[in-house]
């Protein structure tokens, strides 16, 4: 029996955050015919597989697809978000993307979605295999391109087990189960990102005193501040102030090192211990708030990597730690957001999606969908879109912000991409400006500080 061929104008794998915004973008802007390829039952990619307390650390203003809000655009007034835009919860966000699909993308006609199918390959120039859950195989053709949403896949805790040994009769969990376990004596928390804080900060507001939890941090991170990137015309001075002070920054730092503690200095970059030179930086966001709490966490454990964990004992790279005969011990240790190689975001017959600003993905992935529908060749449409990895290091705060600095100047100059943007629900800065005149004004002023902090910024890494 000859194998099932369906065609589409795009293909796209993923339904995670990227692969959505995308196909949102595309669907919105073109009339073009997209299949959808994902390995799960429902649209949301990592965030199927998240803990439950899991929350945005950006706001709901600006996260999600162009088309729909997600959330009510509402001030918290309460909590340690308080004062600032709401923050969905990761139930929130998968609800909301399968009224993404079920409501816009479906109902288009133009969207075929296969879930719990697996895209094996191409066989061929824009031509795929797909398998499904019932073993048959698929073949998938792309009149224009494949779209790898994939490529910076996500992966959480849950989503594959520790990278150390665990003894028999050691309770050691992902941060999934924290909510249905029973009171312990103590908590041992491994990782340092924003799984952990998370972790540390439910913890904390649900009563477990500061005292019954063990912190080990491999390495200790800068971090944003969330007040410097809230929406809204009620933050725009704020806002504009930060983007002032890192200019400030940067223009008086006389070494890379001494960018950060400029930058520290401004208000531009956070870390919880004034005493330890974080050496990770991974644009996790937290309110001062949050920071004052995770402060009061003072049994940190700086010991390198846990290699092992044995009842009433963890082994670390450099050293060991006694703990109580009842700990619970939580992996926070996942990788996160994929850190592969950049690559061409363009290429015959392709597009792989990569972030194009800073820590951004859903946003990049519909700048990239409607630099998709340019009539420009690959050369000019990956001048558009230069990957900005995501940072791991304090030095890569320099390389993404240069790579950005270098999208935006290009995007200055594309009066119709920049009347777009300017309507963009995904672009934090479409919250803060009235008409395109005031963003045309805004994009004139700060287009000669971004190639000046450019220039400084390749003079440090140099």
């Amino acid at each position: 029996m000859p194998m099932q061929t369906i065609e589409a104008d795009y293909v796209v794998v993923g339904a995670g955050a990227m692969g959505m915004a995308f196909a949102d973008t595309i669907i919105t802007e073109t009339d073009a015919t997209v299949i959808i390829v994902d390995r799960n039952d429902q649209p949301g990619g990592h965030w199927l597989s998240a803990y439950p307390y899991v929350r945005l650390h950006q706001p709901s203003a600006y996260y999600g697809v162009n088309s729909r809000t997600l959330g009510t655009d509402s001030i918290d007034a309460s909590g340690w978000n308080e004062g600032f835009y709401e923050l969905a919860g990761g139930s929130e966000v998968v609800s909301y993307y399968d009224t993404v699909m079920r409501q816009h993308l479906l109902p288009s006609g133009r969207v075929r979605y296969l879930p719990m199918s697996e895209f094996t390959g191409t066989d061929g120039d824009r031509t795929g295999v797909v398998r499904t859950l019932g073993g048959e195989d698929i073949r998938v053709t792309a009149a224009t391109r494949i779209v790898d949403a994939t490529y910076l896949s996500v992966i959480v805790p849950s989503m594959r087990p520790p990278a150390y040994s665990i003894a028999d009769g050691v309770e050691c969990i992902p941060p999934n189960g924290l909510p249905r376990q029973p009171v312990h004596d103590e908590y041992v928390i491994v990782g340092a990102g924003k799984t952990s804080m998370d972790t540390c900060l439910w913890l904390l507001r649900h009563g477990i005193g500061s005292d019954r939890i063990t912190w080990i941090k491999p390495r200790d991170s800068w971090l944003l501040d969330r007040a410097a990137v809230q929406p809204g015309m009620q933050f725009a001075r704020r806002v504009l102030a930060d983007f002032s002070a890192q200019s400030r920054a940067i223009k008086k730092a006389t070494s890379v090192d001494d960018l950060y503690h400029q930058l520290e200095a401004f208000g531009c970059l956070l870390r919880i211990d004034q005493d330890v030179e974080p050496t990770m930086y991974r644009c996790a966001i937290v309110s001062q708030h949050e920071l004052e709490k995770l402060r009061t966490i003072t049994n940190v454990v700086r010991k390198g990597y846990v290699e092992s964990i044995e009842p009433g004992r963890v082994t670390l790279t450099h050293g060991t730690i006694d703990t109580a005969p009842d700990t619970l011990y939580l992996d926070c240790t996942g990788d996160g957001i994929g850190q592969r190689d950049p690559v061409p975001v363009f290429s015959p017959g392709a597009i792989t999606l990569q972030s194009v600003r800073t820590c951004q993905p859903a946003f990049s992935a519909a700048v990239i969908a409607r630099v998709e529908t340019m009539h420009a060749d690959d050369d000019t449409k990956n001048h558009y879109c230069q990957p900005v990895p995501h940072p791991t290091k304090p030095i890569d705060w320099l390389t993404m912000t240069v790579a950005f600095n270098h999208n935006q100047l290009v995007w200055f100059t594309d009066p119709d991409l920049m009347q777009w943007l300017n309507r963009a629900r995904l672009n934090a800065v479409s919250h803060m400006q009235t008409d395109d005149a005031e963003a045309e004004k805004g994009a004139a002023m700060i287009a000669p500080r971004l190639r000046t902090a450019n220039d400084k910024l390749t003079e440090l890494l140099a």
